[in-house]
């Protein structure tokens, strides 16, 4: 009899109580997530810039529909694929990496459904942080064939200014507008207490 009380009041308060939802954690993949800028030369072309050295984590709680997202890029490793351009952009007018060697864009996911299709976000550049708010294009996650573990993928993007972080040499109107696009991939924690 006692056995069977035991039995009833095990499944009475497994049943009171709610499942916990237990957030993923990811650790972003540094040879596969290049953040780069966007930018019109004069309104003759449009500059494009890629950073090589990005670190950051992942969070997503898929049953609550929640996730966030902490990026730290290496403000030295851009890359024009020209020397001169990469010169200007690590001056002390541009990203002054000799002051400020990282920017970082932290923000909360914001899901459409079951998909993740936001970043409602601040990024912290030259000491400055404003919102930067990114549409995310696409988001996908699948099994790594060579980890064995879970791999999640997305490209999302959005606009700032840079004379709002202090940038303000040729940034008069158009001209500072910058499209900022993450292309991040990131790998599933063994485990996360």
């Amino acid at each position: 009899m006692f056995y069977q009380k035991c039995i009833i009041g095990a499944f009475i308060m497994g049943t009171a109580l709610p499942a916990l939802a237990i957030a993923d954690h990811y650790t972003i993949d540094p040879e596969h997530t290049y953040p780069s800028l966007e930018f019109s030369h004069m309104g003759l072309s449009i500059w494009r810039g890629k950073f090589d050295k990005t670190t950051g984590k992942i969070v997503l709680d898929r049953a609550a529909k929640t996730g966030s997202v902490e990026i730290h890029i290496d403000t030295a490793s851009i890359d024009f694929g020209h020397q001169k351009m990469k010169e200007h952009a690590i001056s002390a007018d541009w990203l002054n990496v000799a002051k400020f060697p990282t920017m970082v864009y932290q923000g909360a996911i914001k899901f459409n459904g079951d998909v993740p299709s936001a970043v409602d976000g601040q990024l912290t550049l030259r000491g400055v942080t404003k919102p930067v708010n990114l549409k995310i294009n696409s988001f996908k996650c699948m099994p790594h064939p060579l980890f064995k573990k879970e791999v999640c993928g997305a490209d999302a993007e959005g606009d700032l200014n840079r004379a709002d972080f202090g940038m303000t040499l040729y940034s008069e109107g158009e001209a500072g507008k910058i499209h900022l696009r993450i292309q991040v991939e990131a790998l599933k924690d063994d485990a996360h207490l």
